[in-house]
């Protein structure tokens, strides 16, 4: 395989590439409960309007859903979709709607009768402007396949839009306080998936069991997904990589490799479960400029950055974006994304330091915002588009290499433009900090009370540490219980904080300044808010003797330095929280990490303190 290190020349190719003008694409897609119809074409509907219709003769009763997405906004006015069948019609519902880029929206309703239909799109004027009897393909079950599944497509621009359209649709009523025990709980709910037994063969049963972890997880909402439509899916094992030495893509896995025996849910549950063996925190982390690869780097462009798109994180955690919520007047723009924990817990979290860090030196590995590399079907063989294709396709896939040593700094200016493109109140905005820190520190109280509670279940057992960098990622009670990672991502969040009355001084362009007021002033206005929220804001947790403990946010940014030492399962909760010696709140301390255990936290220490990853 070609592993792309012309880095200069395609910088250069893309640097020179035109503007590229997204044409309007509808795509229509229909599932109904009991029966699967599939017609794989894109009929034209209109100049510049595409739709993609699946099943094509709904001639069971059950219900039918349409989902419309485009680049740009559709109007509910414009189109409206039913089913005439020889003596009525079926007027569907607006269900739901979100987006975008892509823009989309979930139709619905019921059948009624057996009799043939016809799929009707109406203009605002209710004139028909697009018209098919719908036929019920026979081939879409393929439990007799020797493979995994067949695909019948390739990825392509309408496709993807679709995918983003499922990805958001799945999350588009969640929020950051929300979280699921597994993937597959998500799955099962057919209010948020629009693929619900999309096969009707009763997949989303309780045989359909998922837990994936952070870099499983979008592998298996993008395997999901293309199982359903019969589209290709891929992974590859991939190497670990060192500093200085990305990690490397080696063998490749297909939906079309032989899966032996077995029925469709059994085949696909199979799959993931190869997922788990072979992808792990580097696949996220090849090279940028790599061809073939599972993901490939995308332009920092809202266009480009759709739900569905990965982030991959310099020490090794992954997210997929799922939700774009606007700027309002009192209201910061949010970017919601989804990650996956060692234990199978899945949970929303917003874009911001304190969960997406971007850090490109003494990292293993490139990290960023990266997107599905497509997958063709030529001439009955699956194929990965190189980069070179992705650079010269009619339609832009966004690839660039602008992330490449882009400086953190950069990185998040470019960010913030995107999620609030106009000026931000300084003071809602410190506000948003403050509260978001706060959900950092309300969901440590949790992962420090699991690590009693385990404790608390085995008395006297100490919990073994792992020699240095690999204390960061491990396996067994030390993975499940420590917190290194979370609380070097908390450390960046409270200087994130601390930083921001700074940040609003260096560029006050960016906020809405009152008329009149001086630097001077908008300085003494946030600082004495910061003071407030800061005072207001408490968590408690509970100290070794189940005595309840509250401490302030203040307080805890003021515990910065313990809190670099905070992270071992073995020492007592109240240590773990920074209590100061001598104090009160530490008179309660039951067991202290072994001083073996200490000395090797000690030389991790600098790691903390510079708020980066040793190289693992």
């Amino acid at each position: 395989m070609s592993q792309g290190t012309r880095k200069p020349e395609l910088k250069k190719r893309w640097m020179q590439l035109p503007s590229v003008s997204l044409a309007l694409a509808l795509v229509l897609f229909l599932t109904i409960k009991g029966q699967v119809f599939s017609q794989n074409s894109l009929p034209s509907l209109a100049d510049n309007v595409k739709i993609f219709f699946s099943p094509s003769n709904p001639v069971r009763q059950g219900e039918i859903r349409v989902i419309v997405v485009a680049d740009e906004p559709v109007s509910r006015a414009k189109y409206s979709v039913r089913l005439r069948g020889e003596d009525s019609s079926i007027n569907l519902t607006l269900f739901r709607q979100g987006g975008g880029p892509p823009f989309w929206q979930w139709w619905q309703g019921q059948v009624r009768g057996k009799t043939p239909l016809r799929l009707e799109i109406l203009d605002s004027r209710k004139k028909i402007v697009f018209s098919q009897v719908l036929t019920e393909e026979k081939n879409i079950r393929t439990g007799g396949d020797s493979s995994y599944w067949q695909a019948k497509e390739s990825w392509d621009h309408s496709w993807e839009n679709l995918f983003s359209a499922w990805v958001e649709a799945l999350f588009q009523d969640s929020g950051e306080n929300d979280s699921w025990p597994r993937l597959d709980l998500v799955l099962k709910d057919e209010k948020r998936n629009f693929l619900y037994n999309h096969l009707s063969l009763s997949e989303e049963v309780e045989r359909l069991l998922l837990k994936p972890d952070c870099a499983d997880n979008p592998f298996f909402l993008r395997g999901y997904f293309a199982w359903k439509c019969r589209l290709p899916f891929g992974f590859h094992e991939c190497s670990r990589g060192a500093l200085g030495r990305p990690p490397t893509s080696g063998r490749w896995f297909t939906n079309e490799m032989p899966a032996g025996t077995g029925n469709e849910l059994q085949k696909f549950v199979r799959l993931m479960h190869q997922v788990m063996n072979s992808v792990h925190s580097g696949t996220a982390r090849t090279s940028l400029a790599e061809d073939f690869t599972d993901y490939y780097p995308l332009t920092l462009k809202r266009e480009y950055l759709k739900p569905g798109t990965v982030f991959a994180d310099p020490y090794g955690h992954t997210l997929m974006l799922v939700r774009w919520i606007g700027q309002t007047e009192k209201r910061p723009g949010v970017l919601l994304a989804v990650d996956a924990q060692p234990d199978g817990t899945i949970g929303i979290k917003r874009f911001w330091k304190g969960n997406f860090i971007f850090v490109t030196e003494s990292v293993v590995g490139e990290p960023g915002f990266k997107a599905f590399r497509p997958i063709e079907k030529v001439n009955g063989q699956l194929r990965l588009k190189s980069n070179e294709e992705l650079i010269s396709s009619g339609t832009s896939w966004g690839f660039s290499l602008e992330q490449f040593k882009t400086p953190a700094e950069i990185f998040y200016e470019r960010m913030d433009e995107l999620i609030n493109p106009s000026p931000l109140d300084p003071e809602i905005a410190l506000r948003e900090l403050y509260r978001a820190l706060h959900e950092l520190l309300l969901v440590r109280v949790q992962a420090v009370e699991m690590a009693e509670k385990f404790k608390r279940e085995h008395p006297g057992y100490i919990i073994p540490m792992p020699d240095g960098p690999a204390a960061f990622i491990s396996i067994g009670p030390w993975e499940e219980y420590s917190t290194p990672n979370r609380d070097l991502r908390l450390l960046i969040a409270m200087d994130t904080v601390k930083e921001f009355i700074g940040k609003v001084m260096k560029r006050p362009e960016r906020y809405k300044i009152k008329k009149g007021e001086s630097l001077t002033d908008i300085k003494k206005r946030l600082e004495d808010l910061s003071l407030k929220l800061a005072d207001k804001l408490s968590i408690v947790y509970r100290r070794s003797d189940g005595s309840p403990w509250k401490l302030t946010v203040k307080e805890i940014l003021e515990r910065e330095e313990a809190l670099e030492m905070g992270y071992n399962p073995n020492d007592c909760a109240e240590v773990r929280w920074g209590a100061p010696a001598g104090s009160e709140e530490i008179s309660s301390c039951r067991g202290r990490a072994p001083r073996n255990q200490l000395e090797k936290m000690e030389k991790l220490r600098i790691w903390f303190k510079k708020r980066l990853h040793p190289p693992t």
